[in-house]
């Protein structure tokens, strides 16, 4: 709470007509500047009333793609007894005001609302709380107070088609088979029985040995399991167009494209990234791939050390090793930038981990520099890497 300008210099006037009239004995001024003076004072009070009012709102979706509609709506109830009026009120949607009507409102009842949330660009938005401010008649004094929750509305980068999926590879206790037929099951491993197994797959012999049921855990050889590695470090993407990053937005597109894609296709996928620093592994992959966000491991900032500088270790240097000894899939795909190129031949390195071995470079100029091993799709956006993608969809 406090003056507003009209109500500081009215508080000045009056301070100077009162020492004024009591100095020179002109009572008439003195009476003006006890009036400014009761009149900031009762402004005060009325702007100290404090309204009570409850703030629902909607987010309608909370979760859409890059461009796609969304709206809040905002409901807003007076439950004091008295009526309130003088209200400004305005919500904060992605770090700007937005407007909010709040003209009169009667005890006991509300007023509904809405806006379109802005989702021109990916990211995890904020919005609210709702801020009242309340004004007394003349405006010469002004109280702020927040009300209601918070809410967040996820904007997904945009999701392409994708009609083909990399074919599989089989693993089984003996190694690796490649070309493993559609439908076959192999034993994968061993676990405790739990109420509803089915008795058919308990191994009674193990069972026997430890002194518990043990079910027997088959797995189907014959789905590829897909790693895609996205490359957030901001080195890989140097080019920025009013702070954005057009290749990494870009490279967040083919990444959503190809989880979706392999949901749809009962694919197991894993997203990561190739900075774990800003993970959000408890999160949805599209969830988190609208959270995700540009990291400089050397925290210089996007002019920092070059790709180059991180060959002989670094974040990309830990990020393949833990690749190569984790082996989370069979199918690897690969998503830089320009700056990325450069580590096309050390992601190839991994084939002997990974029989497929696929590398993006998104928000290419010309052709990257072909490389002993992987599939290198130079792309300019995300509907360009669908359509190549699609183009090679046996590699």
């Amino acid at each position: 709470m406090g003056l507003t300008t009209r109500g500081t210099g009215l508080l000045v006037a009056a301070a100077a007509l009162l020492g004024t009239g009591w100095r020179f004995g002109y009572p008439e001024l003195a009476v003006l500047g006890a009036a400014g003076a009761v009149a900031v004072g009762q402004a005060v009070l009325g702007a100290a009333r404090s309204p009570r009012l409850t703030v629902h709102r909607v987010a309608d979706p909370d979760r859409v793609a890059v461009g796609g509609p969304a709206r809040m709506t905002l409901a807003v109830r007076n439950t004091g007894r008295l009526r309130v009026t003088s209200l400004l009120a305005e919500d904060r949607c992605a770090g700007r005001p937005v407007p909010v009507p709040l003209l009169r409102l009667r005890p006991g009842r509300d007023t509904t609302c809405g806006y379109d949330v802005p989702t021109r660009r990916r990211g995890v938005l904020p919005v609210g709380p709702l801020r009242v401010t309340r004004r007394d008649p003349l405006g010469l004094c002004a109280a702020t107070r927040a009300y209601g929750p918070t809410a967040v509305v996820r904007v997904h980068p945009r999701v392409h088609p994708l009609e083909a999926v990399p074919t599989g590879a089989g693993r089984s206790l003996d190694g690796r088979v490649d070309g493993v037929p559609h439908g076959s099951i192999t034993f994968d491993s061993l676990r405790e029985y739990v109420v509803g197994d089915e008795l058919r797959r308990v191994h009674w012999r193990t069972s026997a040995r430890v002194g518990e049921l043990m079910v027997r855990e088959n797995v189907d050889t014959s789905l590829p399991r897909i790693v895609v590695l996205l490359d957030n470090r901001s080195a890989a993407h140097p080019d920025r167009v009013g702070g954005v990053a057009g290749s990494f937005e870009a490279a967040c597109e083919a990444a959503a494209s190809l989880v979706v894609a392999a949901f749809r296709q009962d694919l197991p996928v894993v997203l990561l990234l190739v900075d774990p620093a800003d993970d959000r592994t408890a999160d949805p992959p599209l969830d988190r791939l609208a959270a995700v966000t540009l990291t400089d491991p050397s925290g210089r900032g996007p002019d920092g050390p070059t790709v180059g500088g991180d060959r002989d270790g670094g974040v990309l240097g830990s990020t393949l090793t833990g690749l190569r000894g984790d082996r989370p899939g069979d199918t690897l795909v690969f998503l830089t930038g320009p700056g990325g190129r450069d580590d096309v031949g050390r992601v190839g390195a991994l084939r002997g981990a990974y029989p497929s071995v696929l590398v993006g470079v998104l928000g290419a100029a010309g052709p990257t520099p072909s490389a002993a091993g992987p599939v290198v799709l130079d792309a300019v956006d995300g509907v360009a890497f669908a359509a190549a993608w699609d183009a090679v969809r046996r590699w």
